[in-house]
């Protein structure tokens, strides 16, 4: 006699273990969000990291200009020969070697601290009289304006944080008029330092006539 095939019990359902391919694409996108706002962080870190280091660079710089200008006791004297544009390299003469006038120290001076400024990414530098001494003559100016300017390391450069410095403004209140005069102005797409340093006195001028109109003004220079 055959005997009859007992049928199969049900199976019981496993449950399913691990994780499915979609939570895995979105743990993946949530670390990778993560991981790319660190990486902003640090760039915008670096990024004012960067512009800290080339500013004080810039006030070094200047800070080197005006020793230079002490180091010469007739600096003074010929105080316009220090004028130069953004665009203006000149090329150093053999001071050094052959001596020079007060005007050619002055131009070697210039030549040689513009030469430095080139530290800085694209750096350029304009010296200007300042527009309070804008009109008088070479024997009463005082100080010089020295505006340094250079690029930065990121590809906008119209952010809100970055001031426009235009020294043909005068701030009146909250408001900036249009003042007289093209001293400086920070060139587009450039960061931009100004400053003002005072003129070595070391040789002081004064006018042996007291003061007649058309008098040679000469320097007395302390010690001499």
């Amino acid at each position: 006699m055959q005997r009859l095939k007992q049928p199969m019990p049900p199976q019981p359902r496993r449950r399913q273990r691990g994780i499915s391919l979609i939570e895995s694409l979105i743990a993946l996108v949530v670390a990778a969000l993560g991981i790319l706002g660190v990486v902003g962080v640090q760039m915008r870190t670096l990024t004012d990291t960067s512009t800290t280091v080339r500013r004080a660079q810039a006030i070094r710089l200047i800070e080197d200009l005006g020793e230079r200008m002490k180091a010469n006791p007739n600096a003074l004297a010929v105080i316009d020969n220090y004028l130069s544009d953004f665009s203006h390299n000149p090329s150093p003469t053999n001071c050094p070697t052959n001596g020079c006038t007060n005007a050619q120290q002055a131009a070697y001076d210039l030549a040689i601290w513009k030469q430095s400024v080139k530290v800085l990414p694209l750096g350029q530098a304009r010296i200007f009289t300042p527009p309070a001494e804008k009109g008088l003559n070479a024997a009463q100016k005082r100080q010089l304006g020295v505006m340094l300017a250079w690029r930065e390391n990121e590809a906008d450069t119209s952010s809100a944080y970055k001031d426009a410095i235009d020294t043909t403004k005068i701030k009146v209140g909250t408001n900036y008029l249009a003042g007289a005069g093209t001293e400086a102005v920070c060139p587009a797409n450039f960061t931009c330092h100004l400053q003002y340093i005072p003129v070595s006195a070391r040789c002081a001028p004064y006018n042996p006539s007291g003061g007649a109109v058309g008098a040679t003004t000469q320097f007395y220079c302390a010690g001499s």
